[in-house]
């Protein structure tokens, strides 16, 4: 989604989402509304080869980063840390993996090697685990031991209760992780899902200024974004969230630019920048040594959808659409420039997934026998107006070409999936998950929400009936939106948009997910502050859909597990 991060002497901007979102509530007005991965036997296989480490280790090696965990599945869980050394040569890295927090049960260990050419992170693929199972780990190297970690792998079979925390947009320079520090906290947690925005690429000053960044440039190369990681995983909050729980990330735009897309982004200009593709290159290199995730096609590291089974109950599908296949957007300004569905925008050709992932999508949920589908992406699926307009009236008025509202022939494409076809039936139990707003929505996925007769394609908003899914669009954990005109801003948005059943503008937090076989709920949880470190969050909303339906309704907070398996000490 747009973002502007330049100063204005260096190039055209994009409006800032906070910006948007006051013009929005003008707009209401106006209208009158209110090679990356060691494996220890992964996939049946040995351990990489690795450079033969110094017989001697350096006596300064330390584990500034911490540990973190990864894309877990039933059997296995990406296991990740970073020796920090003067000495240029390949160190012996150890580790244990236990079912007790004292490390006395040991039931895998092993050593790989830490070197350059992987900026010294250390990445393995633990197999042989049990199933729905909380273990504890730990590296060590010359003699020194890196914090303990927790970890958990995914159910097989019968699964009753899944819950993870949802997160989205952490800018550092526009203040303090608490968000993060909050779901560290939470030890019932099966893992967390991050969607986008892990960092930012901007240069310290250009876009928030509490926290300075390293390097203070713009990030562009190799170097540039492996220091921009060290910087964040430095952090003792997002350092604890690692620590204590895995996560299934996937990027959106600022990992790699503003408005990313296959072929540029709204913030790289090849005249002075050099070759988008040698920037997304460095970019993606980068997080794959930084982030405990598997590459899934080492020859094209621009894919990066997968999918992950949690027993019976739920297959969470995680989307790629920003640098593999997504078609520029088709303006600049998304946020400024309102837009119809006419024109380019009906171009089918136009990608946001593309031929391949579109294909994906549709074998994975097809053939899905789990009760849920949750589909884990960047930017918003549902659609945005200022004009309440039906489809057959010209559709209305959107206002942002960054998301799904700028590719709709492509969001029709994944509507006949979920509608089904004469030889496919129509998927229900569908969730999508969403960020990069920086802030909180709810949403039944209708194609014509702004239509009441359901018989020709409409949208009942009371019952219903005519949504084909659902989606849940968590705030960010530090990047800014809206702060003032929020109620005047939401309400406008409620009526002219009568799909949404929440949205709140201003605050910043994370969502809790908790499903069973019933129902799936989405708790909004918001920080107090991010100006600041603070220990204080609020419950915000809390949002259901039930088993066979597509409609949202309201929900109670939903308690905690009991007798969680202890947080790492």
């Amino acid at each position: 989604m747009s973002r502007s991060d330049r100063p204005p002497s260096r190039r055209r901007t994009g409006l800032p989402r906070r910006d948007f979102l006051v013009q929005t509530a003008a707009i209401l007005l106006g209208l009158g509304t209110v090679p990356l991965l060691q494996s220890c036997g992964g996939q049946g296989s040995e351990p990489m080869p690795a450079p033969t480490p110094d017989t001697q280790a350096p006596a300064d090696i330390t584990f500034s980063h911490s540990v973190a965990s990864g894309d877990p599945l039933s059997d296995r869980v990406i296991l990740w840390t970073r020796i920090t050394t003067t000495s240029p040569a390949a160190v012996a890295v150890d580790f244990v993996v236990a079912t007790d927090s004292a490390l006395g049960q040991i039931v895998r260990s092993g050593q790989v090697a830490s070197d350059l050419s992987r900026d010294r992170t250390v990445k393995i693929d633990v197999d042989g685990l049990q199933e729905n199972t909380t273990y504890y780990y730990r590296f060590s190297a010359g003699g020194v031991t890196s914090p303990v970690g927790r970890t958990k792998t995914l159910p097989a079979g019968e699964a009753g209760r899944v819950r993870m925390a949802v997160v989205s947009c952490a800018s550092l320079a526009h203040g303090f992780f608490n968000a993060y520090r909050r779901i560290s906290e939470r030890a019932d947690l099966d893992l967390v899902v991050h969607l986008g925005d892990y960092i930012y690429e901007h240069g310290s000053g250009e876009f928030g200024n509490i926290r300075p960044y390293e390097p203070p440039n713009e990030i562009l190369s190799l170097s540039d974004y492996r220091t921009r990681y060290a910087q964040y995983r430095r952090d003792p909050d997002l350092q604890e969230l690692h620590r204590q729980h895995p996560m299934v990330a996937i990027w959106d735009d600022h990992e790699i630019a503003n408005n990313a897309h296959a072929n540029g982004a709204q913030n790289h200009t090849e005249a002075t920048e050099g070759p988008w593709a040698a920037r997304v290159a460095a970019a993606l290199q980068a997080y794959y040594e930084w982030m405990p995730i598997r590459v899934i096609d080492p020859a094209n590291l621009r894919k990066s959808n997968r999918t992950f089974a949690l027993g019976n109950l739920a297959d969470l599908l995680m989307l790629e659409e920003r640098v593999n296949a997504r078609s520029m957007q088709l303006s600049d300004d998304s946020f400024i420039s309102p837009f119809t569905q006419s024109g380019a925008y009906t171009d089918p050709s136009r990608q946001m997934l593309g031929v391949e992932e579109e294909s994906w999508l549709s074998e994975k949920l097809r053939s899905s026998t789990a009760k849920w589908k949750l589909i884990g992406q960047g930017t918003m699926f549902a659609q945005i107006k200022v004009r309440p307009e039906k489809n057959a009236d010209g559709g209305g008025i959107f206002i942002n070409a960054d998301q799904w509202d700028g590719y709709q022939p492509a969001r029709d494409r994944v509507y006949d999936i979920l509608n089904g076809d004469a030889t496919n039936p129509a998927i229900g139990n569908v969730v999508f998950l969403s960020g990069d707003l920086h802030s909180s929505w709810a949403a039944d996925l209708s194609q014509d929400p702004n239509n009441s007769d359901v018989n020709s394609g409409g949208y009942d908003p009371d019952t219903g009936a005519g949504a084909r899914a659902v989606e849940f669009v968590g705030t960010s954990i530090t990047s800014p939106a809206l702060d003032e005109l929020e109620a005047e801003a939401a309400v406008g948005l409620e009526f002219i948009n009568p799909h949404f059943k929440y949205i709140e503008l201003s605050k910043r937090g994370y969502m809790l997910l908790d499903v069973d076989p019933n129902r799936v709920i989405g708790e909004w949880w918001y920080v107090d502050t991010v100006a600041n470190v603070s220990n204080v969050e609020s419950f915000g909303r809390a949002l259901q859909v039930q088993d066979g339906t597509s409609h949202l309704i309201s929900a109670a907070q939903t308690l905690p597990r009991l007798n969680p398996p202890a947080l790492a000490p």
